[in-house]
């Protein structure tokens, strides 16, 4: 027996469209076969969102055939089998001699399939930034009439403008966001140890809003005094105290799309510093979201935000944004000063506004949105506050 098909997150059609897109860009490199990596780019191409990846796998995009070949560890098969959008059999797991292996590899595995399939002679687009160098030369030694292309970003771009699917899962998992926040307030207290908050805080993701539950844990990180001034350290078993601030980075996850969201806690009145700096950056946050719309840069939000800072006397090193999506991270376009990007619509941003000022002293805030039309829309809604506990 055949594990059967789960619910899928997208149509069937909504995966051809995607596919469809590369293929396109695929001509325009001349390149037959595309062998995608990233995981999140197997994910946005196939709905797979198991974190299998620590092995190698490969979605085997062919031009000229309309569902994807996935190539994995056999025990991860029936997996992608429940969760991909493909007909069962373009599933394929090699074996496990293949793991741990000196010599060989779930690498040899795909390069084996692409000589069965007829495609060893194609010109053979690969992720090469996902690859040791070592690996890449062995597709290269072992496939010699194959033109090997670096299509290490081909789909990673395309992943920037979201359909409105898209964005209705990007809203469930803002959604879960905002309602984890919730609970956080509810749960930061004097006395409270931070495992016992951050226990509460993944309950929460995992929950979720509104009948639709996270399908994911990702890291959330709870920088709580002393450590305010880092940006990812986790939790301790130490407890709030009165006068403690807790910066907060959580996203909720739908399907691999998360939505990032910050806030900043105070137990007890904040300090005059801290007070400073968050009224600066909510003037900074509501100048950036001002200029967003179609049209505009990517630059051109940062700038807004930058120089709203720097009146307060307050600046910030690190970008203020990044493509926001499957996996957390995009890595194409930034809100930093000189990224050209043009924002389109349904282009979605985690305009994070972490500032880490000293070693010992750092304030969080930060909003998920969308392009929308004629500004942004912002998915998140949590009040932009200090939270005063």
């Amino acid at each position: 027996m055949t594990i059967p098909k789960g619910s899928q997150a997208f149509p069937r059609a909504e995966y051809l469209r995607r596919l469809s897109a590369v293929k396109t860009e695929m001509e325009s490199r001349n390149v037959g076969v595309l062998l995608v990596l990233d995981a999140s780019n197997i994910t946005y191409l196939s709905g797979y969102t198991i974190p299998s990846g620590y092995v190698p796998q490969a979605l085997v995009v062919d031009a000229e055939a309309e569902e994807p070949i996935f190539i994995l560890r056999r025990c991860d098969a029936p997996a992608a089998m429940h969760e991909c959008f493909m007909e069962q059999h373009k599933i394929i797991g090699y074996p496990e001699v293949l793991i741990g292996n000196p010599d060989k590899d779930g690498y040899d595995a795909v390069i084996g399939f692409l000589n069965e399939a007829g495609l060893a002679r194609r010109s053979l687009g690969i992720e090469v930034a996902s690859l040791p160098a070592a690996t890449l030369e062995k597709f290269k030694s072992r496939l010699p009439e194959a033109r090997v292309v670096d299509c290490t970003k081909l789909v990673t771009w395309l992943r920037l403008v979201k359909s409105d699917l898209e964005i209705e899962v990007m809203r469930e998992a803002a959604a879960i966001s905002d309602a984890t926040m919730k609970r956080a307030s509810e749960v930061i207290r004097p006395g409270v140890t931070e495992a016992d908050a951050a226990a509460e805080i993944a309950a929460a993701l995992i929950r979720g809003a509104n009948g639709k539950p996270g399908t994911a844990l990702k890291s959330f990180y709870l920088c709580a005094s002393p450590r305010i001034g880092t940006c990812h350290i986790p939790w301790t078993g130490d407890v709030f105290r009165d006068g403690s601030q807790i910066n907060l980075e959580l996203g909720g996850t739908r399907h691999g799309y998360s939505a990032g969201l910050m806030r900043t806690f105070s137990i007890g009145a904040p300090s005059e510093r801290l007070r400073r700096i968050h009224e600066a950056q909510v003037e900074g946050l509501e100048a950036a979201l001002d200029a967003v719309r179609p049209g505009s840069t990517c630059s051109e939000v940062a700038n807004s935000f930058y120089a709203t800072l720097r009146k307060h006397g307050f600046d910030k090193e690190t970008r203020c944004g990044y493509a926001h999506g499957i996996g957390w991270l995009e890595p194409t376009a930034s809100l930093k000063d000189g990224d050209t990007t043009e924002l389109k619509p349904n282009m979605t941003f985690h305009l994070m506004l972490g500032n880490w000022i000293e070693d010992d002293f750092g304030y969080v805030i930060s909003e998920t949105f969308r392009v929308s039309g004629s500004g942004a829309e912002v998915l998140t809604n949590t009040p932009r506050k200090i939270f005063e506990i």
